[in-house]
């Protein structure tokens, strides 16, 4: 397994950004590679990816979620083994470090030198970029959950 893990501070309070985190099927609007995210549950979700020519399709579990504090999931099933957890932290009143980390598993030899060479590392670090962008120039959540797992 490896080890990802990136932080970035954004613009708004916690809430805010917890908020817009809950909304999985908008990731595909600042992550590069989720092609769509379909949530059946209020813990299950649907995960389509296109990664460095890759296409998998998987299901996350939501494993744990706390208001304002983190989101913690797992995939079950599927062309991906991880897990991860992004957590939430108040610096002021408008402003929030978001903190993502993720276990993964690379599968074949592709995805193994991807790894050895960090474009995984790379490409979260430009997904919460993306986030801080989407979520700032928004200034308000597309949406919240608000539900404890």
């Amino acid at each position: 397994m490896s080890l990802v893990k990136e932080s970035i501070e954004v613009s708004v309070p916690v809430r805010t950004a917890y908020d817009q985190w809950t909304q999985f099927e908008s990731f595909p609007q600042f992550m590069d590679g989720v092609e769509r995210i379909e949530q059946s549950t209020a813990t299950l979700t649907h995960w389509v990816t296109k990664i460095g020519g890759v296409r998998r399709e998987f299901d996350a579990e939501i494993t744990e979620q706390i208001p304002d504090s983190k989101v913690a999931w797992v995939t079950v099933g599927g062309e991906s083994d991880q897990s991860g957890l992004v957590t939430f932290e108040p610096i002021d009143p408008s402003h929030t470090r978001v903190t993502l980390m993720m276990d993964f598993d690379p599968e074949g030899l592709a995805e193994n030198i991807g790894d050895k060479l960090g474009f995984i590392d790379r490409q979260v670090k430009g997904d919460l970029q993306r986030f801080k962008h989407f979520i700032e120039d928004r200034g308000a959540a597309t949406g919240e959950w608000r539900g404890q797992v």
